[in-house]
């Protein structure tokens, strides 16, 4: 396992846009029902599974209903007991296209949030202080749609819900690779019984996390369930989306001249 700590890449501004993101991202994980998980009896596990399941089929992104701009006729609203979760006509009305922007701040667990959210402050700071806050809030939302589109491009007839914001986070990671890739960044790595604490540059460790989403993603087109739910290609499509798009957003600003640590 590998996992960044922190970057030594100074900023010259508080990353206000960031630290926006990651509040409404764990504020709306707060409000899920799988947030504090019961552990209190069938019956209750099976209620709180299926309330999760309702909530993803209203604001998740869901590839059929993107590709025909129609919600689906039947989704999860309430739970039977211990026999599973009931389903019927949505009794709400719902924008799939909406749902592409939803979704981003989505996720399916502790771990997912965390994870996300430990990428976006180590390598969001430094993408939104040389864009600019306003460019970057619209560069992470674009990048977000941008992977979303990609995952469905993978099976566009699943009625899966797609959720998380490491598609968009994914863009980031491109941006700062093509902005900073002689970084240095502490990262701590685990093999086995191995582990030790180093720092690596930004285009090693982001240039082998983007590879190992190809070939995880890869290997999920022979086996689907090889990739344990994760939406690789949404990974992959935000990080070429970052890549590309970064020229875009930082033209005409000045690179910046670095006095005062973060």
């Amino acid at each position: 396992m590998v996992l960044p700590i922190r970057d030594e890449n100074p900023v010259r501004r508080v990353p206000v846009v960031t630290y926006l993101l990651i509040a409404l991202n764990v504020a709306v994980f707060l409000a899920e029902p799988i947030a504090f998980r019961s552990f209190g009896g069938d019956v209750r596990q099976v209620a709180q599974v299926c309330r999760q399941e309702a909530y993803f089929d209203r604001w998740a992104a869901i590839p059929r209903e993107l590709v025909h701009n129609k919600p689906l006729d039947a989704v999860v609203v309430g739970s039977a007991g211990t026999d599973g979760c009931v389903v019927s006509t949505p009794p709400y009305r719902k924008s799939p296209l909406l749902s592409a922007f939803t979704a981003m701040f989505l996720h399916g667990g502790w771990f997912h949030l965390l994870g996300n959210m430990l990428f976006l402050w180590i390598f969001g700071n430094n993408v939104e202080d040389r864009m600019g806050r306003l460019r970057y809030a619209l560069f992470y939302l674009i990048c977000g749609v941008i992977a979303g589109l990609t995952q469905l491009a993978t099976d566009p007839s699943s009625g899966i819900p797609n959720i998380g914001a490491s598609g968009a986070i994914a863009g980031v990671l491109g941006a700062y690779l093509v902005l900073y890739p002689r970084a240095r960044v502490l990262t701590a790595i685990t093999l086995l019984v191995f582990f030790a604490i180093v720092e690596v540059p930004a285009v090693l460790l982001l240039g082998a996390w983007f590879l190992l989403q190809v070939l995880e993603g890869s290997a999920g087109l022979v086996d689907a369930a090889s990739t344990g739910g994760v939406a690789n290609f949404a990974h992959i499509g935000g990080f070429v989306a970052g890549l590309v798009l970064v020229w875009l957003f930082v033209r005409g600003r000045p690179r910046p001249v670095l006095t005062d640590p973060r």
